[in-house]
This record gives structure tokens, C-alpha cells and sequence, in this order.
């Protein structure tokens, strides 16, 4: 059995209905009013905003009642809390149905949709711990479009308008699967590619996760009683900062062995600034600071990131 076409698709559900799944259900309500999407999450109050503001038309009670009818479903839950959330729903999901995540991390992604929907059960595991919903229909996708503040009251109807959404499946994936997910993420505005998922942690390693740590990392460490007179370079460097804390503990720590890697990096050439200053070498330091300065000028922002929100995970 194969996933349905994108005109057959008649319900969705949204697993975890924060800045990401809000906006994703407000999007595909405009571009497809005819969908039903149902919402399940631990916030009543969250839930019953989204249903306010027509984010949804309904909300589950549970988790298995959510995804039991759904054609798509997409988890949008702290990467840290995908394991359990796709465990508890394997057993309720339709055959034909498409689930997506939306994680800022993908390499843990496909491991975890591996271990948890893989044909191959550990030995002694009982029949009804079996899932019959098939690895090949589950696609790993990562949006290019969050901000520093989190939660429904912050969901926008066009957040994926003109924005990158990367798809990384795995060997095991389905066409049909690939081409369903493209087809959604189309029709709420955005442009898909597909990428290798370590090759996904590598690079947003670099130009998201480390900068993340960077932020907090100087938010923790500068006097605080100098802040009050930060101007814009410090509102530039430090708006990542405020950042949601459970979602970026979560994508550090599943991220951590590339992200150490950068950090190693990064410490080589802080340490290089640092020395130049130490010894007094204005050379030294001018030729670090002039390297840095061409590498930023000759960036272009690419055309689907152009808003500032846009690199946010």
C-alpha cells in the first residue's frame, strides 16, 4: 500500500502544535481548506489557541485518536521527545499515511525511525509491539523558517513562504513518500530539496547550531551590567539567543559529536585572535580580522533565506 496523492489527502494531524506545527497547519488550512487538521499536544491551553485562531478544526484527546484517521502526520515535538512520541503512535497509524518530523537535526531522525518502525524487532518482542506502518513512509524533514520566540501565539500562516525545507530520506524511504512530502511543503509556500542527513548535521552544525551555543555562550559569560547599553551590534549578535531552551537542548545534545567537532574549530581560531592581542601583534590581528570581514562580504544571503527570521531553527 502507498501513500496518497496530494488532492486525496483529507486529514492531517499535527503532533505538537507550537511556532512550527501551528504554522504549518495555518498554512495547509489556506492552501487546502478542504483538510481536516487535528492537533494533539500536553498544552489544553496551546491546543484550544490553535483552535481559536483556526490554526485546526478539531483537537485529539489523545495521541492515538489524533493519528489513528490522519493521511499525513507531522510531529513537531522537541527532537529529544520524537523517539517516544513516534513509538506511541506506530501502532494507531494508518498504512497509507505519510509522517514527517520537523527536527532541526536529522541524522538522530532517521536512526530513531529506524530503530522504532524497522521490520527487524528485537528478539522476544511481542506481536502487538510490532508496527505495521512501514519505515518507507516515514520522511525526515527540516523547515528553514523559526524564530527566536516560540509557541502558537507566534505561528504565521505564511512562515513557509519562500522558505527552504530540506528533506533527508533514507535509503528505505518511498517515492511516492518523497514525493507527497514535497508536494505539502510546496503547497504552503516553500522550496524542497534533499539532502543526506549527515551531511544536513554538518552543515547546519556550522552556520545554525554552532552559532546557537556561540550566543549563549556570550550571554552567559559578558558582565551583565554592561548590557543596558548594547546597541545594534549586540541585538545582532545575541537575538539567536533568546532562543527556546528545551528545543535547543535537545538539537545540541543530538547534534553534539558535529558540533564538538565545529567547536574545536572555532576554539582554534579564537585562540589565534587571542594571541595576536596578547603579543600585541596589530598585523597579526588586522590579517585575522581583514580574512573574516571578505569571507562575511562576499556572503549572499540565498533568495528563499532572505528574511532575518529565515536560518532559525
Amino acid at each position: 500500500m502507498t501513500v496518497l496523492a496530494l488532492h486525496a489527502v483529507r486529514r492531517v494531524a499535527i503532533i505538537g502544535c507550537g511556532l512550527i506545527g501551528g504554522s504549518f497547519a495555518l498554512a495547509i488550512r489556506k492552501a487546502r481548506p478542504e483538510i481536516t487538521v487535528t492537533a494533539y499536544g500536553r498544552s489544553q491551553t496551546t491546543l484550544q489557541e490553535a483552535l481559536r485562531m483556526g490554526a485546526i478544526t478539531d483537537v485529539s484527546s489523545s495521541l492515538p485518536d489524533a493519528v489513528r484517521d490522519a493521511d499525513v502526520v507531522l510531529i513537531s515535538v522537541p527532537v529529544g521527545a520524537t523517539h517516544e512520541t513516534l513509538s506511541s503512535m506506530r501502532a494507531h497509524l494508518k498504512p497509507t499515511a505519510l509522517v514527517m518530523d520537523a527536527g532541526s537535526t536529522k541524522a538522530d531522525m532517521v536512526a530513531t525511525a529506524q530503530t522504532v518502525l524497522g521490520e527487524n524487532m528485537a528478539s522476544g518482542a511481542s506481536p502487538e509491539a510490532t508496527s505495521h506502518f512501514p519505515l518507507s513512509h516515514f520522511v525526515p524533514a527540516h523547515p528553514i523558517a523559526g524564530k527566536e520566540k516560540a509557541g502558537i501565539a507566534h505561528a504565521e500562516g505564511d512562515l513557509y513562504a519562500n522558505r527552504l525545507v530540506i528533506l533527508t530520506p533514507s535509503s528505505a524511504t518511498a517515492a511516492p513518500a518523497i514525493s507527497l512530502a514535497t508536494a505539502l511543503w510546496e503547497a504552503v509556500g516553500a522550496r524542497v530539496i534533499q539532502m543526506d542527513a549527515d551531511t544536513h548535521d554538518h552543515v547546519f552544525g556550522a552556520v545554525s547550531h554552532l552559532p546557537h551555543l556561540l550566543a549563549f555562550a556570550y550571554m552567559n559569560g559578558v558582565d551583565p551590567s554592561t548590557i543596558a547599553m548594547g546597541g545594534t551590534g549586540f541585538q545582532d549578535f545575541t537575538r539567536i539567543a533568546g532562543s527556546d531552551p528545551v528545543v535547543w537542548r535537545d538539537i545540541l545534545s543530538t547534534n553534539r559529536t558535529e558540533i564538538l567537532a565545529q567547536v574545536q574549530g572555532f576554539e582554534q581560531a579564537l585562540a589565534q585572535l587571542k594571541s595576536a592581542l596578547t603579543e600585541g601583534d596589530t598585523v597579526q590581528l588586522q590579517t585575522l580580522i581583514t580574512q573574516a570581514s571578505a569571507q562575511r562580504k562576499a556572503w549572499r544571503v540565498p533568495a528563499p533565506l532572505s528574511d532575518s527570521n529565515a536560518i532559525d531553527d
